[in-house]
This record gives structure tokens, sequence and C-alpha cells, in this order.
């Protein structure tokens, strides 16, 4: 990939020729490499542009997956705790509800929705975006805009950072008490491996290509 000078080699160039690294901000003639391979920033080597053959068909099986382990992950048991002959179980809705009033109750919707809904917005409207460009049909309505709110969402879905924080958490009380592990947790876990495999065959540079690229 040919480094650009913001300001002299890049005059004249057309916008659609130039990509801008969205570590650094640093400045570039794209140019594709070939497929598997991977176009790299000079300055700060976030990766540009990585095409996948047949990535499309994966990422809507992966985000479907996501999708199914997100709402299922609600309705069963996350943990269960035991103490001196006590237990108790507690699924996501009942940690995000533990806290009726106050502040706190501000901070458990805040969990539910960073762990559960902002993630499953972000993978329909990834499935939106991608479903007709998989199939060689004309994007559909409004996909550019989605697909960067898809982008914009993707720091605040944590969905993954809750269960690996769950998992170091529990380590630290597991001397305190009996913790099992529910079917959510599982899920969590299983998601986790998705969710980096689903971001590593995205490459977001190519799904802009094909949005702009005119279908009959």
């Amino acid at each position: 990939m040919t480094h650009v000078h913001t300001g002299t080699t890049a005059l004249g160039r057309p916008l659609e020729d130039l990509i801008a690294c969205p570590s650094c901000d640093a400045l570039y003639v794209a140019r594709v490499p070939e497929t598997g391979g991977r176009a790299v920033c000079d300055r700060c080597h976030t990766v540009l542009i990585a095409p996948k053959r047949r990535a499309g068909l994966r990422i809507i099986a992966l985000t479907l997956a996501v999708l199914i382990l997100v709402i299922a992950a609600v309705f069963f048991p996350f943990l269960e705790i035991h103490r001196l002959g006590l237990g108790n179980r507690a699924s996501l809705i009942d940690t995000a509800t533990a806290f009726s009033s106050g502040p706190m109750a501000l901070l458990g919707l805040g969990t539910l929705a960073m762990i559960v809904v902002l993630p499953l917005i972000r993978m329909l409207l990834i499935l939106y975006v991608l479903t007709p460009v998989v199939f060689d049909r004309a994007p559909w309505p409004q996909a550019r805009r989605l697909f960067r709110w898809s982008q914009q969402l993707k720091p605040w879905a944590m969905a993954e950072i809750f269960a690996i924080g769950c998992a170091v958490a529990l380590v630290k009380v597991s001397d305190l008490a009996q913790i099992g592990f529910g079917p959510a947790f599982w899920m969590f876990s299983v998601l986790v491996v998705i969710v980096l495999f689903n971001d590593n065959y995205l490459c977001t540079w190519s799904v802009w290509k094909s949005l702009e690229t005119p279908r009959d």
C-alpha cells in the first residue's frame, strides 16, 4: 500500500481511491491485496483491507449464531451460587433488575443494554446490510447509513467483555462460595469466540465498496 502525504500527493486523487486509517488517520491510496492478504497501515499497523474468499456467507452465519446465543442467554440462568446450604441462581434479566431504584437502577439498565440490546441491534444491522450484497442484489434502502451505525455501535456492544469480566471476578470469589455456571454463561463463552471470528472475517473496506458498486 502506497502512503499518501496529505496536502501534496493526495491532491487530484478521487476520494474513492483513498483510504484513511481509523486509528491514526494516515491517508493512503487504496490498493486491494490478493484474497487472503492484508493491507496494513505503515504507521500503526492497523489492518485496513483484508479481503477473504466467501467471507460474506460466513459472516451471515456467524451473525445469526450470535443473535441466537444472545437471545437464548437472556432466558437461561447465568450463575448459581451455593453457601452453607443456601443457594440462588440469576439470569441476565435478574442481574439488570436487581436494583429497582436510585443510580444503581440506571447502571443495571445500562449494563443490560451494552451486553444484550446493543449487540442485538448491531447484528441485525449487519444482517440487513450484508444479506443483499452477499446474494448479489442491490443494497436495501439506507444500507450505507445503517452500516455506519453498526460500526459506531461496535465499541459499545460489550457482550464478550462482560463474559470475560465475569470469569475473572468469579475466580476471585470462588473461595467464598460454591459457584456454578449456568447455560447462559457457556453461551456467552461461545459468543466470545464467535465474535472474534466474525470481526476477523468482516472487512469494512470491502463492504463499503460493495455498497458503492451499482447492481442490477
